[in-house]
């Protein structure tokens, strides 16, 4: 009985050990395949300061001074990437918005991906080629053609969504038919024979801090988007000699300049 309890016991007790850690493996969460909730923050600035819709008075590259009364861009397609390399990529279908700076609960682009810890974040600024020439039926929400003239972002003769809208008054720019001194950027295109004016951008978050994206928590990525970026970079532009930029060879080089206007502020865990 001796040598039974001496041999026999301490091989129940093993196979008791492997049991639980098995049990525990298969109970434990796979993290890699659990969505939870992610957040893009979209905070607009001139320079170093807030933008205030129509009271902010600001200067550009030329020295002109200039304020801002519609602020309106389109953000779509973002994935995200781990240190490891394996990237994310949120549903097209949830992955449309309109951030617009006359309303501050569009400031964020609310998504869900795998739990886990992001080194890096991309996005297209416009909307993709495929969507425009979608079926309506899937193009809704903030692409309905119907919603976006209502906003102003959607051109119905040349079926096609502005990617970026910029307006304001300037003393620079000549008197319009309003009689006031406005300038008009309506930058869109996406392709032949139209230009192509999108734009993907990929900001590094290590140094302002990792996306730390789990359950029961909303990982927020805070991001400043200094507009004055229209006005300078591969080209500067003069509101006095480009009172209004829209479907114009001019487009190409202001949407090269506002593709840079994302920063990485810091990350909310």
């Amino acid at each position: 009985m001796k040598y039974f309890s001496n041999m026999i016991l301490p091989a129940i007790a093993s196979l008791l050990i492997l049991a639980a850690c098995s049990k525990e493996k298969e109970t434990t969460p796979a993290g890699s395949n659990t969505l939870a909730p992610l957040s893009v923050e979209f905070d607009n600035i001139v320079g170093g300061q807030n933008l205030q819709l129509n009271t902010g008075v600001y200067k550009n590259a030329k020295g002109e001074t200039f304020s801002v009364s519609i602020l309106q861009y389109f953000i779509s397609n973002i994935s995200v990437k781990k240190a490891d390399g394996t990237e994310y990529v949120v549903p097209q279908d949830s992955s449309y918005f309109l951030i617009r700076e006359s309303d501050p609960a569009t400031r964020f682009a609310r998504v869900k991906v795998p739990e886990g810890e992001y080194t890096s974040l991309t996005f297209t600024l416009g909307v993709d080629s495929l969507r425009h020439t979608m079926d309506l039926s899937k193009r809704k929400g903030v692409l309905d053609p119907a919603g976006g003239m209502e906003d102003g972002m959607y051109w119905g003769w040349t079926m096609g969504y502005i990617f970026l809208k910029l307006e304001g008054i300037s003393s620079a720019a000549p008197v319009d038919g309003t009689g006031q001194h406005k300038y008009r950027y309506h930058i869109g295109g996406y392709g032949s024979p139209n230009f192509n004016n999108i734009k993907t951008v990929t900001i590094d978050l290590r140094a302002g801090g990792v996306a730390k994206v789990r359950q029961g928590r909303e990982a927020n990525i805070h991001l400043m988007a200094d507009i004055s970026k229209a006005f300078t970079g591969t080209h500067d532009f003069s509101i006095a000699e480009w009172p209004m930029i829209m479907l114009n060879d001019i487009s190409i080089k202001m949407a090269n300049n506002y593709a840079t206007m994302f920063r990485h502020d810091h990350t909310e865990n």
